[in-house]
């Protein structure tokens, strides 16, 4: 009998599914927030917040860029840094009427330190018209339960930018390229994916980086890019792991989990992430194949939530190199294995090793 008791260890489909919501309000409210203020259409109060600074950020950036005229600044804008600030200052400067221009600006900056930050709840139920105030978490929250939160809600623009999942962030890249007028092979988003991790600003920048040592011109990117730009091998990966294990091909399937397991910067837990990801689709994907008959498109990319319909056959050969017994056999040795690479009782095998182990249990399943 197979024990479904453990699989919060990695996470459940309902919270899959509310964060993979929640990112993509974050872009789309930041999309839409970015066309106001290039259109000078400003909220009295923004609170932008979240595990993931790139959007907060990004309107953070377009606010200061466009609401105060250059020539202004020095009379109409304030910027505070939380940790040196306390809300009855920031409340006397935001009370204050513009002195040149149209508008005021204050911006608290690191607004997470701020001490008395739940002070300027009083301020935001009645904020002046003619003042911009920016109050810009990093890397953190709010608390919803108080009456800051609920303020800005009523008077403002709430930004809440959650992190982004593993399996989301091949997707996001090719939408970030598509955003450039740039395109970018599924394989090579799903590297880059795996090797600079979930931190979008990282994605950004190591973008940017990499696009300059292309030939000017260059339109469409490559998994060879990829490889030479940023400094990865697609030959041994999570992303070629999982695709021998779909296989069953156990020889480069061991040879990959042991060159993966040696490198500097693995990380069991990670690792068991992503091949949790892939097992789990694998099981919902044989569920739907099951019930017979040919499953619709829609169908389909619901079981293969994530997944861009490229590498579809992969998980068509997949489904028959892993029965539901079999992919539901995988996905609680997976739970075992999280366990065990996050300190459990894992003897005296180093994560390297745990992760070969892993990988021959899931091939004699």
């Amino acid at each position: 009998m197979i024990s479904f008791a453990k699989f919060d260890t990695i996470g459940n489909c309902c919270d899959i599914c509310r964060m993979a919501k929640q990112s993509t309000d974050a872009a789309s409210l930041s999309r839409q927030l970015i066309q106001e203020i290039h259109s000078e259409q400003f909220r009295s109060v923004y609170l932008l917040m979240g595990d993931e600074p790139y959007y907060p950020d990004l309107v953070c950036q377009a606010i200061i860029g466009n609401c105060v005229d250059e020539s202004a600044r020095d009379f109409d804008q304030n910027i505070f840094y939380g940790a040196d600030v306390t809300a009855d200052q920031v409340v006397t400067v935001a009370r204050e009427f513009p002195m040149w221009g149209a508008r005021r600006l204050v911006v608290i900056r690191e607004a997470q330190l701020m001490k008395t930050l739940e002070k300027l709840a009083v301020y935001c139920e009645a904020p002046l018209e003619s003042t911009v105030l920016v109050i810009l978490m990093h890397g953190a929250s709010a608390d919803k339960r108080k009456s800051l939160y609920k303020s800005v809600q009523k008077c403002g623009v709430v930004l809440d930018s959650t992190a982004i999942r593993d399996y989301e962030l091949p997707r996001w890249i090719e939408s970030y390229f598509r955003s450039r007028n740039l395109s970018i092979e599924p394989a090579a988003a799903a590297l880059m994916a795996e090797s600079i991790g979930t931190t979008l600003s990282t994605i950004v920048v190591e973008t940017d980086k990499m696009l300059k040592n292309l030939p000017e011109g260059t339109t469409s990117i490559r998994v060879a890019d990829v490889e030479k730009n940023i400094g990865v091998s697609r030959q041994y990966s999570i992303f070629e792991l999982t695709k021998e294990l779909s296989a069953r091909n156990s020889a480069k399937a061991l040879k990959i989990a042991s060159q993966i397991g040696n490198s500097a910067k693995f990380a069991m837990p990670m690792a068991v992430s992503a091949l949790y990801t892939h097992f789990n689709r694998i099981l919902r994907y044989s569920a739907l194949l099951s019930r017979g008959g040919n499953p619709s498109p829609e169908d389909k990319a619901k079981a293969l939530a994530g997944v861009n319909p490229y590498f579809y056959k992969e998980y068509d050969q997949a489904v028959r190199n892993y029965s539901l017994r079999q992919a539901m056999a995988a996905i609680s040795l997976l739970c075992e294995y999280d366990y065990l690479g996050k300190g459990g009782d894992g003897g005296s095998l180093s994560p390297g090793e745990l992760l070969v182990e892993l990988s021959a249990k899931l091939l004699t399943l």
